[in-house]
């Protein structure tokens, strides 16, 4: 990290900057694809992650035909840029009826219902069809049926299957307490228990007469890390394109497969405590934070600048506070010596998904703008 550091990517860094590593991006993506043919099961990435057309069509390049977006608006946009195969994995938002309906008969839309109500209003909008999921609940504790209640979970398979105006695709969840793990059998775990209560989920419904019922799971830890999809349909993994310093503290990933950093520029050295100051707070970087060692918990780390990548996470290193503008990083003897005010350090994110969000565009190592929806 010298005085020139600020023009490491060929060109000048002026202000908190969002970084991407291309080929990381790239291999990641191709890394997921092979997996999911090798497994058999159908791969519709989550795009909330990168929210980018030309990451997009990465994707596109390789095979992937089907997308899962996060909101409506999400769905408008990769429709006009041409993907005619999404579904939205967030329970429907009955206000934005109209804007469904427009949607639906342009592309072949997906969405997700927990509730009865929801159902009912779907099955009465005109359409030439909506193909919905039941949004289950198999152990996060976040939004959909509980994947015990087997009764309610038929009465909407009903409602649905009743109307001409909705198709029943089957069952959907997020195992996104996957998260919280720190280990591989930790994860491997929860995918277990996940995958268990889906399909005995689809067997209620069968023995109720619901056939046809598909099984779509997705999070990156489960997608990554287990090799056994045995009676599930279809994946929805989507931090894997990008990956952050909590993948890899789950074990999803490792040091060279973390695709985006934020450079920040070095505005403040304070000897008497060891830290440096740098431009990137909480609205560059989130407020995310990861426990390391269960001693302290950080907002990222610095990664020792490279020539042709984003390099691996320098835990010696660590931001330990944010405010809006704001970053503390803690820092060696050595780094602090080594660093002046005026460089550019790069900035591993704990949660890529909510860094990128803060961003308006990327920046490729190669100097390449990629912009964001």
């Amino acid at each position: 990290m010298s005085g020139s550091a600020h023009r490491f990517i060929g060109f000048p860094i002026q202000r908190p900057t969002l970084l991407l590593d291309e080929a990381r991006a790239k291999r990641n993506i191709a890394r997921m694809v092979e997996k999911a043919r090798r497994a058999g099961v159908h791969l519709r990435p989550h795009f909330k992650t990168h929210q980018s057309v030309e990451i997009g069509a990465w994707f596109k390049a390789m095979g992937v035909e089907s997308i899962t977006v996060s909101s409506v608006e999400m769905a408008e946009a990769f429709a006009e840029a041409g993907w005619t195969d999404i579904t939205i994995a967030f329970p429907v938002n009955l206000p934005q009826l109209d804007s469904i309906r427009t949607l639906a008969s342009e592309i072949d839309l997906g969405l997700l219902v927990d509730a009865e109500a929801s159902a009912i209003a779907l099955s009465e909008i005109p359409s030439s069809g909506l193909n919905v999921w039941i949004k289950i609940d198999a152990g996060y504790g976040r939004a959909g049926v509980p994947w015990d209640d087997t009764e309610k979970i038929a009465v909407i398979a009903g409602i649905l299957r009743r109307s001409p105006k909705t198709h029943f695709e089957g069952i959907l969840t997020h195992s996104g307490h996957s998260y919280h793990q720190r280990s591989r059998d930790g994860v491997l775990a929860i995918h277990t228990e996940s995958a268990n209560r889906m399909k005995s989920v689809k067997t209620a419904l069968l023995e109720r007469g619901h056939t046809g019922c598909k099984i779509s799971i997705g999070d990156t830890p489960t997608s990554v890390l287990a090799d056994d999809f045995s009676g599930i349909d279809e994946i929805r993994p989507g931090n894997f394109v990008f990956y952050d310093l909590m993948q890899r503290a789950i074990g999803s990933c490792g040091d060279d497969e973390i695709a985006v950093a934020v450079a920040c520029p070095v505005v403040g050295k304070y000897r008497h405590r060891r830290q440096i100051l740098i431009y990137g707070g909480a609205v560059h970087l989130s407020k995310e934070h990861l426990l390391v060692d269960n001693e302290q918990d950080i907002f990222g780390c610095l990664s020792l600048i490279p020539a042709e990548s984003l390099g691996s996470p320098d835990w010696r290193a660590p931001l330990v506070s944010l405010s809006q503008e704001h970053g503390l990083v803690e820092v060696t003897e050595e780094i602090f010596n080594d660093l002046s005010i005026g460089d550019v350090v790069l900035v591993l994110p704990v949660h890529s998904c909510l860094t990128c969000d803060l961003h308006r565009e990327y920046w490729t190592l190669g100097g390449a703008r990629i912009s964001r929806i």
